[in-house]
């Protein structure tokens, strides 16, 4: 009867924030491990899988029309900024009850105001 081999690792790509990967370089050195993902072997092994619960709220993927000139707006801000057009868009949205409805006219306000100009 042949052996069964374990399958041999595979890569895992996720994005983490700069102070945790510090906090991992911190931990790998303390711990002695020699490579991060030693580090995220550790963690997992100490991580209590069956007590974790995500903090995350439910998202649904939506689609909207944006000017092409917005669009290139944001596309430009994101590259400077280095996050998604996503995370822009999330931050814009956020900030929408800390505005007065007074400060600035919607969109569609200001299409309605140069049609009744003609």
């Amino acid at each position: 009867m042949a052996k069964k081999t374990a399958p041999a690792p595979s890569p895992l790509t996720f994005d983490l924030p700069v102070s945790l990967l510090n906090k991992m370089e911190t931990q790998r050195k303390k711990l002695g491990l020699a490579s991060t993902s030693e580090v995220v072997r550790y963690a997992l092994g100490e991580f209590d899988l069956s007590k974790f619960r995500a903090d995350t709220e439910e998202r649904r993927q939506i689609s909207v029309r944006l000017a092409a000139a917005d669009k290139a707006t944001l596309v430009k801000a994101s590259k400077k900024q280095k996050v998604s057009l996503g995370e822009i868009l999330r931050a814009a949205l956020e900030a929408l009850p800390e505005k007065k409805a007074s400060d600035k006219k919607s969109p569609a306000k200001k299409g309605a105001a140069k049609k009744s100009k003609k």
